[in-house]
Formats: structure tokens, sequence, C-alpha cells
């Protein structure tokens, strides 16, 4: 099997994968949860996914582990990777925990947040808007999680950080798995008016509209429906066709 894996560039975004093969492997999969277009549950074949990645069992096996010390894939001993589906305990305790990251994020991105680094936030929620305008809303439930570990890192605490990575991709396994038939995300309004008061340096006002964020989030879920994608092939079929072309 072929190891030499490009960096591949999604159509829905504006940068290049660059890094190690496991590295890329590692994002695209993430992406995929981020985007909810992977089932919470899914069977994470090394054989299927390194024929679609061209890349070895070896390179799967770590992007795997990584994506397993977050939270977001469990190693079951001689059965395999599936993607973590989070049971309703579970998931009211990762909520729980979110809760008190954000707080902290919040807070300190108040202290922390530079001219530059709110501008790119801001862009970010544009983009955002954009996505979920055009009708991509995977794109934008991914932009929605990434605005969330830019603010960690503007934070400057690199521990939350790492924390903030894991509780956001959870968070969208439990969305994918117990969210509501009301699929409407307005998550970019309420993401504006967060930079306005961190740009105001008004911390009580920025965490209060961080909670009321969160619970906005938390009222969707019924944990009841299930959504998104078992089928491997089909949730990386760009890549599988972009491959394809290049043959």
């Amino acid at each position: 099997m072929n190891d030499q894996l490009q960096p591949l560039k999604k159509p829905t975004r504006a940068t290049k994968r660059t890094g190690t093969q496991d590295d890329i492997v590692y994002a695209h999969i993430f992406d995929a949860i981020l985007e909810q277009r992977l089932a919470p549950g899914t069977k994470l074949s090394e054989e299927a996914l390194g024929e679609i990645f061209g890349v070895s069992r070896t390179i799967i096996r770590r992007a795997l582990s990584r994506l397993a010390h977050e939270g977001v894939v469990l190693l079951r001993p001689n059965r395999g990777a599936v993607v973590a589906s989070p049971s309703v305990d579970e998931a009211r305790q990762i909520f729980f925990a979110r809760r008190l990251v954000e707080k902290a994020i919040t807070e300190l991105a108040v202290q922390h947040a530079s001219a530059e680094q709110l501008a790119e936030l801001r862009q970010m929620v544009e983009d955002e808007r954009d996505c979920f305008a055009r009708g991509d809303r995977g794109a934008g439930i991914r932009l929605s999680g990434e605005f969330h570990l830019k603010l960690a890192e503007v934070a400057k605490n690199a521990p939350l950080v790492s924390f903030q990575r894991s509780l956001v991709s959870q968070t969208s396994l439990i969305i994918a798995q117990y969210e509501s038939g009301n699929r409407s995300h307005c998550s970019y309004d309420e993401h504006n008016e967060l930079i306005d008061a961190i740009a105001a340096r008004d911390s009580d006002k920025a965490v209060r509209l961080m909670m009321h964020h969160m619970d906005h989030i938390d009222s969707k879920l019924n944990l009841e429906e299930d959504s998104a994608s078992g089928d491997l092939h089909a949730v990386f079929s760009h890549i599988v066709a972009k491959k394809k072309t290049r043959a």
C-alpha cells in the first residue's frame, strides 16, 4: 500500500493539510467528527481507512490513538476502533466540564485578546455565517467549533487549549447523537455578541453571554435522535474522488 499521502484540500476549507501522514489523517477524521459527518458508534476500520487515505495501517493506528486520547474514539482490544458514543450521563458530564472550561477561557480572553485576534475571530464568524447561508451545514458546524478552539488560544493557557479541543469534539458527537429535529443555527450571532463583550473588556457580560450560548446548545438536545453517517467511504468521498482524479 502506498504510504505517500499528500496534503489534501477539502472543498469547504481554505487551508491545505500539512504535517506528517498521521497528522493529515488525524485532521480529516477530527474534522469529520466536528462536522458531524461521522456518526457516534461508527466502526473505524483500519483497512478501510488505509484504503481511503492511501497509507499503511500503522499510520492509521497512530491517528486513531491521538483521537482516542482526546476522547472521541474508543480503541477496543481485539475489536478495533469506533467513534465514541457518549451515554446520557457522559453527555451531561461533558457539558458540565465544558461550561467550567468555557467560563475560564472567556475570562482569560477578556484579559489577553489583542485587536488582531479579535479581528481573526470576527472573520471566523463571517465564514461560519457564509457556510450556513449557502447550505453547507457541516462546514458551518466545524467553524463554530473552531471558533471556540481559537478563543482558547486567545486565553493563553495551554492546558485549557488541550481540554477544550477534547471537549469541543466530544460536544459535536453529543449533538450528532442527541440533537432535536430543530436544526436551526444562530451561533454566529451569539459569537459576535461575545466578541463585542471581550473587545469591551467586560468580563461579567462576556461570561454571561457564553453561558447563554451553552444553554442554547443544551436546549436543542433531546437524547433520542441519531444523525450523521456510519459509512466511511461516504464520509470521506471527497478524498476518494480526489485520488481517482489524480490516477
